[in-house]
């Protein structure tokens, strides 16, 4: 049975609540013996895997503690892996893993690179499923109308394949939004909110690598629900639903008079919600996903990173009294927190997935760094993410930062920061979160707002370099608060990095320059990298953005 069949047999709403309930309600009971919990996960992928390549190679079998594994494997990051694990998909067995991977989820590193993540059913069962199913409860418990009827949620990242691509050991090289779970690994009930409804499989042939227009149909479809909740996971998809409700208008309100879906007929004509859609379009002249879905309720997807200065004026698109609830702080390699309630932008470190470890934001990152273990860490710090896991993932350092909000029940609660890589043409050593705050200031200071930003580093004089702010507002600005703006932006950025104040102050780098660009700048700039064949999962907010062809791709229109 497909995930799109289990939502209408009967009773699965009720089953799927209980699922969930009860995978939050283990993960808190975890949450009182913090360290013996990451004591077990780590004799556990130890014990699993010292027959390995890996294992007998740093002596899996021999290590009794942490301070032991510590000192017997270097921290690692994927190109270290990558041997083993590009040996392990052309058929090789017992090199990472005890067990053979079932698929490999991809993900599109800070190189752009594909990576491919073994996914193998221990790591699913002990690490994936509990934060994953978890990660749902504050959605269904506060927002029960979103299990009502399967077409009351539009799950954006929801996007399966009939004929993945595979590794060469046969296995589906794929991103995690287009895995059965319940065909591939027995889980039935792992098929999320939204995965039910009428355009979750694509009843017109599509070209899968047309992302833009299966994103259309989707929203065509969805136009003549009654939807309570978008998940979208990546906040970037979320912010092109307005801009492609406005795109697409035209041809949506036609469709649904007429009864097509992408030219095609599907269904009876619906003159009736084609003239309702048409007195929106007349009486707001630009609709919004309010005007066509008044009962929309929630959002599910990151709010931290660059999302956090625009999801506030986003969340009013879609109606004031929706909620944006955090989707996980996971990557495609494993999870580091999963909220377990409505706090806006933090989850609890999932001490059961893995063994985890931090390094000081501040610390570049090398094979021999020390480490802190999650009793070490303090609130208001930002830290380099280190796990290890059953699936053959050993001190591996995501890339990620986290900053620690707080502790519930001693357990931390974190939150994505940014990723961990430092801009440093000039010694400024910036990384974006330290942006990310500064931006948070400059605009506060002013009352401004935001409707995306990126920018990078850039010739000012022959003897120094300036950052360059690209920036769609809000709502307009006039000249007097973009030059406030730009003084109060260095000065944030000067009290985030003493490394950024003493390259001005030495004169190594000039003063920032901000350049304005129209409101749909982002959203264009989005599309035209869908377009070109990437997954819009993977298309995701940039804040450093130093491709020169990918810079004048979203500057084209600016005024500088």
């Amino acid at each position: 049975m497909n995930a799109s069949s289990v939502w209408h047999t009967p009773g699965h709403a009720d089953r799927y609540r209980e699922r969930v309930y009860a995978a939050r309600e283990r993960l808190t009971a975890e949450h009182k013996d913090m360290r013996g919990t990451q004591a077990r996960v780590l004799a556990d992928l130890l014990a699993f895997n010292a027959d390995t390549e890996f294992g007998r190679r740093h002596g899996f079998a021999r290590i009794a503690t942490m301070d032991d594994f510590r000192a017997a494997v270097p921290l690692q990051d994927y190109a270290t892996h990558a041997p083993l694990i590009e040996r392990t998909a052309a058929g090789e067995r017992d090199l990472l893993t005890a067990e053979a991977p079932e698929v490999y989820f991809t993900s599109s590193g800070s190189t752009g690179a594909h990576k491919k993540v073994p996914v193998t059913p221990r790591f699913m069962s002990t690490t994936f499923m509990p934060f994953y199913f978890a990660a749902w409860a504050p959605l269904i418990e506060h927002f029960p109308e979103v299990l009502e009827r399967p077409d009351a949620v539009l799950n954006l990242k929801h996007d399966p394949l009939t004929a993945p691509p595979t590794t060469a050991d046969g296995r589906p090289h794929v991103g995690a939004s287009q895995v059965d779970f319940g065909a591939r690994f027995g889980e039935p009930l792992s098929a999320e909110p939204g995965t039910g409804a009428p355009w979750a499989v694509l009843p017109v042939p599509t070209d899968p690598g047309d992302h833009l227009e299966r994103a259309y149909l989707r929203l065509r479809l969805a136009v003549q629900s009654d939807l309570r909740c978008l998940i979208g996971i990546n906040p970037a998809m979320i912010a092109a639903v307005p801009y492609q409700l406005t795109l697409w208008w035209p041809r949506i309100v036609k469709e649904v008079r007429d009864g097509t879906l992408g030219g095609l007929p599907h269904q009876a004509p619906d003159p009736g919600r084609a003239d309702q859609l048409e007195r929106l379009a007349e009486y707001f002249g630009t609709v919004r996903p309010s005007h066509v879905w008044p009962r929309l309720r929630a959002l599910f997807c990151w709010t931290t990173g660059v999302a956090s200065l625009y999801l506030p004026a986003l969340r009013g698109e879609f109606g004031n009294d929706v909620t944006v609830l955090p989707a996980p702080v996971a990557a495609s390699e494993g999870p580091t927190g999963v909220a377990l309630d409505r706090h806006a932008s933090a989850g609890s470190l999932v001490t059961s997935a893995a063994v985890y470890e931090f390094v000081p934001a501040d610390q570049d990152l090398a094979p021999g760094s020390a480490t802190l273990l999650p009793h070490e860490i303090e609130t208001g710090r930002d830290y380099h993410v280190v796990f290890s896991h059953v699936g053959g993932l050993y001190r591996y350092a995501v890339g990620d930062v986290v900053r620690v909000v707080d502790r519930v029940g001693g357990v931390p609660r974190v939150e994505y920061a940014g990723r961990g890589v430092r801009f440093d043409a000039a010694g400024e050593r910036l990384r974006d979160a330290q942006v990310v705050r500064a931006l948070h200031t400059a605009l506060g200071s002013g009352g401004l707002g935001l409707r995306n930003v990126s920018c990078r580093v850039e010739p000012d004089t022959d003897d120094t370099r300036r950052y360059v702010f690209a920036i769609a507002p809000g709502s307009p600005w006039n000249q007097q608060e973009t030059t406030r703006f730009t003084a109060d932006l260095d000065r944030a950025l000067a009290t985030e990095s003493a490394e950024y104040s003493h390259a001005r102050g030495a004169g190594r780098l000039g003063r920032p320059a901000v350049w304005l660009l129209d409101r749909e700048a982002f959203a264009r700039d989005w599309h035209t990298a869908v377009g070109t064949g990437i997954r819009p999962t993977q298309v995701k907010d940039r804040l450093f953005r130093q491709d020169d062809a990918l810079w004048r791709r979203l500057t084209g229109t600016a005024d500088g």
